[in-house]
């Protein structure tokens, strides 16, 4: 979707959908039988204009619709909104269809559905696709660009993956009405859900703010939190990732930690660690190295928490950073099965 217009001046920038889309806000909804005489992709690119026009300024609307101008407001401007176009395409279309209809506007950027499917993150195209047929995947593939498919290609499970490039191998020309019906699967039910979830959650995004703080800082918010909202302090609470968590880790993922870790950060760490966490990393290491490590933290003496709190939350992102890269699997507060990226 093309950035919003800030007060549209000159008609001569204007293309076609642009120009149909301020006349049909003027006409406004007693004139909606002009729609009806439209197909569905025309109504989709001046529903999509028309949601991006912003202001439109007396003089470009008296241009293209001089003889209407005295059927304007006062002010001679009228506005063009989601809302507005919302409002217009109720008049005539059914409650469902707007709503998939303005979904999908609000969803990625591209006329075509193969055009939006190229703006969408290669790891969430691969987490719908994976459920479906690999006959499905291979059209779907077949139709978006070549270095975006690789990249889903790559996120999709192995085996699942080559099936998929089998059936692209021999894949003959896809019907008309078979490619119909898919783009209007993804169209009802990917790009719509879609556009429903791309808000990010803002407990999600509290919880990572939560993870930042020290333990002081946090346990004081948290607790203030539950006084306000008990719900959502609970929920916050779950969706944290903390260094206790790490003791969930299954034990290739602890000695790939150990692997990557400071081994002074992990010693401060340690010292305000649990005694069942603690042993838990003793007995991924070997014995010397474990005696070495306990050796080293008594020589530590007294530390300052503050230290201990850095150190943990720095173990923490290291682990964050080798889940993002698949060479860990962490489980969240959230669940066993929950995986947190």
């Amino acid at each position: 979707m093309s950035p919003r217009k800030k007060g549209i001046v000159d008609t001569g920038r204007l293309n076609g959908a642009e120009k149909a889309a301020i006349v049909l806000l003027s006409l406004g909804e007693e004139h909606v039988a002009l729609w009806e005489q439209m197909d569905d992709e025309e109504v989709k690119e001046i529903s999509q204009a028309m949601s991006s026009l912003g202001t439109v300024s007396a003089q470009v609307v008296e241009d293209l619709l001089f003889e209407f101008v005295s059927g304007l407001s006062t002010a001679g401007a009228i506005m063009g909104s989601f809302e507005q176009t919302q409002r217009l395409l109720s008049a005539f279309m059914p409650p469902e269809k707007v709503e998939t209809l303005m979904e999908e506007i609000r969803g990625p950027a591209g006329r075509t559905m193969w055009d939006k499917l190229g703006n969408v993150n290669e790891a969430v195209l691969a987490n719908y696709l994976k459920n479906e047929y690999p006959q499905t995947v291979a059209v779907v593939l077949s139709k978006i660009k070549g270095d975006h498919a690789a990249r889903v290609l790559s996120a999709l499970p192995e085996d699942f993956a080559l099936e998929c490039v089998q059936r692209m191998l021999r894949m003959e020309p896809v019907q008309r009405e078979i490619l119909d019906k898919i783009e209007q699967t993804l169209r009802t039910e990917f790009m719509s859900n879609l556009a429903r979830t791309s808000k990010r959650d803002s407990h999600e995004m509290m919880a990572d703010i939560f993870n930042s703080f020290d333990r002081q800082t946090e346990s004081r918010f948290i607790a203030a939190l539950e006084e306000r909202n008990r719900e959502s302090a609970e929920r916050i609470r779950a969706l944290m990732f903390v260094f206790e968590d790490l003791g969930k880790l299954d034990p290739g993922g602890v000695q790939t930690l150990l692997r990557t870790v400071e081994k002074d950060k992990l010693a401060l760490a340690l010292k305000g660690a649990s005694d069942a966490l603690r042993e838990m990393f003793f007995s991924n290491m070997s014995e010397r190295a474990a005696k070495i490590m306990r050796d080293d933290m008594e020589s530590m003496g007294p530390v300052r928490l503050r230290d201990v709190d850095q150190a943990q939350m720095s173990m923490v992102q290291v682990a964050k950073d080798l889940a993002a890269k698949g060479e860990i699997m962490l489980a969240g507060q959230g669940g066993d099965d929950e995986l947190v990226y």
